[in-house]
């Protein structure tokens, strides 16, 4: 069975909260504006029984309430939280969704990256709720979506975040050749209502990034500098390009940052640039004499 951990987010509205799930919930997003709208979703009736609840957004895998103005998150958010971990992990429905034979509405456009032989498949929807990443088909065999990508012969590796995918290609074709091809693949998965990922996996996901994370606890204040900065300044530009940058040490001895790149910046040519004068230049304006070198492993 699975278990469900919520992860607070703040939006730009602050009367809307945003409570995300480490699974998915619901197909479609719904909206519910009072009780009896929500008359098909059990957790949104329940949840207006808290009478700051003004509005409930369903989507994907996350949550989002719009409160009234009695209350502050604050004062409110953490029982909140601790409902909905409770309601989900009693298996208790979220929303009664009607079998739909009818193919889903899915848009995926192709976006090209700095790598060129990695080319980016960005959906409207969100399609997975943390980074996979598969080498060969052998490690994607709990990824039906990434097996079927694998059985294009110029696939090389798949790499899976939020809402998009980028693909890494031999070069025994060119791009301008297969990408249409590549991208109703896609979209014709996504519209079946495939599962991008097995349930267990993504589980077991779920729980390996929660032990990363209690693993981060112990690392010494530097690394700990180092991976905020990582996370606010630099990950959002990478994930724009396709692909992701990971922190895996800090030698404090010779001053050495050690990141892991996945994605798109895999292998990218203009990788070693954006490192040397943009990361490595960021880090040690704001780290100053902690940092003397970044140096980065291929995912």
């Amino acid at each position: 069975m699975k278990e469900y951990h919520i992860t607070l987010l703040e939006t730009s509205n602050p009367a809307i909260l945003k409570f995300e799930a480490n699974h998915f919930l619901v197909k479609q997003n719904y909206e519910f504006k009072n009780i009896d709208e929500a008359k098909n979703s059990p957790l949104a009736q329940q949840l207006f029984y808290l009478p700051f609840i003004k509005t409930v957004y369903i989507s994907g895998n996350f949550i989002a309430l719009e409160r009234f103005d009695i209350v502050q998150w604050n004062d409110v958010k953490d029982e909140v939280a601790q409902q909905l971990v409770e309601y989900l992990n009693a298996g208790e429905p979220v929303v009664l969704e009607e079998a739909n034979t009818k193919k889903e509405a899915v848009t995926v456009y192709a976006e090209v990256t700095p790598n060129p032989g990695v080319m980016k498949f960005v959906a409207n929807k969100v399609i997975v709720p943390a980074i996979f990443e598969f080498k060969n088909i052998d490690e994607a065999k709990n990824s039906p979506l990434a097996q079927q990508l694998f059985h294009f012969p110029f696939v090389k590796e798949v790499f899976f975040d939020k809402n998009y995918i980028s693909v890494t290609k031999y070069e025994v074709t060119e791009w301008e050749e297969v990408t249409l091809e590549v991208r109703e693949s896609i979209r014709d998965f996504l519209a079946d209502g495939k599962q991008v990922i097995a349930a267990d996996f993504e589980q077991r996901q779920a729980e390996k990034k929660t032990a990363e994370n209690e693993v981060q606890e112990v690392y010494d204040d530097t690394s700990k500098q180092i991976i905020d900065i990582l996370e606010e300044y630099v990950k959002p530009a990478v994930a724009s390009d396709g692909g992701n940058i990971m922190f895996q040490s800090y030698e404090e001895d010779s001053k050495t940052v050690n990141v892991i790149l996945q994605g798109a910046c895999s292998g990218c040519p203009s990788s070693t640039f954006t490192l040397k004068n943009g990361i490595e230049t960021m880090l040690k304006n704001m780290l100053g004499d902690k940092i003397n070198e970044v140096v980065a492993l291929n995912g």
